[in-house]
């Protein structure tokens, strides 16, 4: 289209430039000039050519005059170019000082001052001159805010200060904040223990496209994770829950979230509700194994769940843990051994040995609960376990039983 427009032109003008010969061929004029005494005459097409002649003389002139000129610009772009390229790449391999050293220089020039200072700045940051960083960043003056905003937030995390951040982010001569600073404050607000407003801020980061949509995905189940932990009552944790989308609701970390919270606020039903939904809804490790750690009470009904989850997943190391610790606290020691030994055989790991350890100090058995125990620690450092000689805790409990009280379900309740 371009092309097509300047043939366009330049045939008009050829055509104008033959009406204008042809009609000056037609009658030649005549042209008086009278100066200083002197009389000068010529044809009006004389008179043309020679007006146009000077014109010509004078534009060259004009920009024979400017060559030096503009050839000292060219050059001095051209050395702040290279200058730049060779600060960047020392930046990269991590030689701070000559990056510092060869970005401020190409930062005396307009085109690349931007990113040159702001290069500068980082490089004299990753070094640790805050001085000097700062220095650079006032060079800018009123002149780029939102540049100066995102260098200042970015070294402020990295010093886990997420306050001074917010500060850099919140100035009002660098709204609109770009899309790297809406990242830059929403992880400031999350550094922060903001969870809430960090989340509120997705919207915005998926709008601009601020990060790859795996990566805001992943942002978006750890910041409303942490919002839900930081939930100041109930009423507030039920809304924040209510409003997550309902994929969200069975993200194995969410619903831990959702269900320590709950647990801590005493509100039991809500936080073996939403493992019990999760899990059906999709199965995972840690929420069976958190179901099991829960201090909530409901002991029969997540008994029976259990109960209910095992004939599906009958090898689950979790899951089995999570049936011997409630039947630990039912105070059911003989099917808890039995649950802790099968987990423990399905590599349940340290964990299990320290339940089994517990379970053998409750019934006084220090030597076999000491084994348990250092069984766990050789568990954590991938070392083959002990042998635990002695009786095993079945017998014992079958030895004791005849001194026990039982409960009302006839089950033993050792003294003490």
């Amino acid at each position: 289209m371009k092309l097509f427009r300047n043939v366009l032109a330049w045939l008009l003008l050829a055509v104008l430039g033959a009406l204008l010969a042809q009609f000056l061929m037609q009658d030649a004029g005549y042209v008086l000039v009278r100066y200083r005494g002197y009389d000068y005459e010529a044809t009006v097409t004389q008179g043309v050519a020679l007006l146009l002649a000077l014109m010509f003389a004078l534009a060259l002139l004009a920009a024979l005059l400017r060559l030096p000129f503009r050839l000292w610009n060219r050059h001095r772009k051209q050395r702040a170019r290279a200058r730049l390229i060779d600060g960047l790449a020392a930046f990269q391999r991590g030689d701070y000082a000559r990056a510092e050293q060869l970005l401020r220089q190409a930062a005396d020039g307009r085109d690349a001052e931007v990113v040159a200072r702001a290069q500068a700045a980082r490089a004299a940051f990753a070094r640790g001159d805050e001085a000097a960083g700062n220095a650079l960043l006032d060079g800018f003056g009123e002149r780029h805010p939102a540049t100066r905003a995102l260098v200042l937030a970015r070294q402020a995390l990295k010093r886990h200060r997420p306050d001074a951040a917010l500060d850099a982010l919140d100035v009002p001569q660098a709204q609109p904040l770009p899309p790297r600073g809406l990242l830059l404050r929403a992880q400031a607000l999350a550094a922060s223990r903001r969870g809430v407003e960090a989340y509120g801020l997705l919207g915005a980061l998926r709008q601009q496209q601020a990060l790859p949509s795996a990566d805001l995905d992943a942002l978006q189940a750890q910041w409303a994770a942490q919002a839900l932990r930081e939930a100041g009552d109930a009423n507030a944790l039920a809304d924040h829950w209510d409003a997550l989308p309902v994929a969200l609701r069975t993200e194995p970390a969410v619903v831990a979230a959702y269900a320590g919270r709950a647990a801590a606020l005493r509100w039991d039903e809500a936080a073996t509700r939403s493992l019990e939904e999760a899990l059906d809804a999709r199965w995972d490790e840690e929420l069976a194994s958190l179901y099991g750690q829960l201090d909530v009470a409901r002991l029969d009904h997540r008994r029976a769940l259990v109960e209910r989850w095992l004939p599906a997943h009958p090898s689950s190391p979790s899951l089995l843990l999570a049936a011997a610790r409630i039947a630990q606290q039912q105070g059911r020691w003989l099917p808890a051994e039995e649950a802790l030994h099968r987990a423990i055989a399905q590599g349940a790991g340290a964990p299990a040995w320290e339940a089994l350890g517990a379970g053998a100090a409750q019934l006084g058995d220090e030597s076999r609960a000491r084994l348990c125990y250092a069984n766990a620690l050789r568990s954590q450092r991938g070392e083959p376990p002990l042998d635990v000689p002695g009786r095993d805790l079945r017998q014992t409990i079958v030895d004791n039983a005849a001194i026990e009280e039982r409960d009302e379900h006839g089950l033993p309740r050792l003294r003490g």
